[in-house]
């Protein structure tokens, strides 16, 4: 694992535990540090096996397709438009697996810094606290669509970014590389650049109504 600031790390440990958390965020101290992680490492298992669940599908679609299609031209680009599906779930597996690999460290680290545990439940808190006024920034900013319909993981990318634009003057540049990396990790490739164009246009409203 490559050095992670503590604040890296915290974001993290948030954004795989809010939709996980047992207790009422308010409640929420340093000492449900490990409820925490034990949510964070629920949801990374459940991520893991909804994509790959997801990829198992596309290709038996893809297979079956091929199978019945008596080389169609439009069966075979749909065969192959679900394939390209299925690799796109599977990459985005192999990356949460990746984290996953790592999540020992991550949690001695989360156990030996105490700024983690601080920052994480307070991202947990504020997220939670201030959730209408954070996804009515999130839908201001979103073409044609609404935050409920966004993905899990991304929908907590963003709102997580949010917050920290508007609630822990964070500079919105570095708000949107951290969601971006997030998102890479947890994501895949489209959901980091949806992620970045969302946040984008989070940012440019925001100076716009500042002016």
């Amino acid at each position: 694992m490559q050095d992670r600031k503590p604040q890296q790390i915290a974001r993290e440990l948030a954004l795989l535990s809010l939709s996980q958390l047992p207790l009422n965020p308010k409640k929420l101290t340093e000492e449900h540090l490990p409820k925490l992680v034990l949510a964070t490492v629920r949801t990374l298992r459940a991520e893991v096996q909804d994509t790959l669940d997801n990829a198992a599908a596309e290709l038996q679609r893809s297979n079956d397709r091929l199978l019945t299609s008596q080389t169609r031209a439009a069966d075979l680009n749909t065969a192959r438009t679900m394939l390209q599906e299925a690799i796109a779930y599977t990459q985005t597996a192999i990356n949460q697996l990746g984290a996953a690999v790592e999540f020992p460290e991550l949690i001695q680290l989360a156990n030996q810094d105490k700024e983690v545990g601080r920052y994480a439940i307070k991202l947990v808190k504020v997220v939670s606290e201030e959730r209408t006024v954070i996804d009515e920034q999130i839908t201001a900013a979103l073409v044609d669509w609404q935050v409920t319909r966004l993905a899990q993981i991304d929908r907590d990318i963003l709102r997580i970014a949010v917050a920290e634009m508007m609630f822990f003057n964070l500079p919105d540049s570095v708000a949107i590389n951290e969601a971006v990396e997030l998102a890479k990790r947890y994501s895949g490739d489209e959901g980091h650049r949806f992620i970045n164009g969302v946040l984008r246009r989070v940012s440019e409203q925001k100076k716009a109504l500042s002016v």
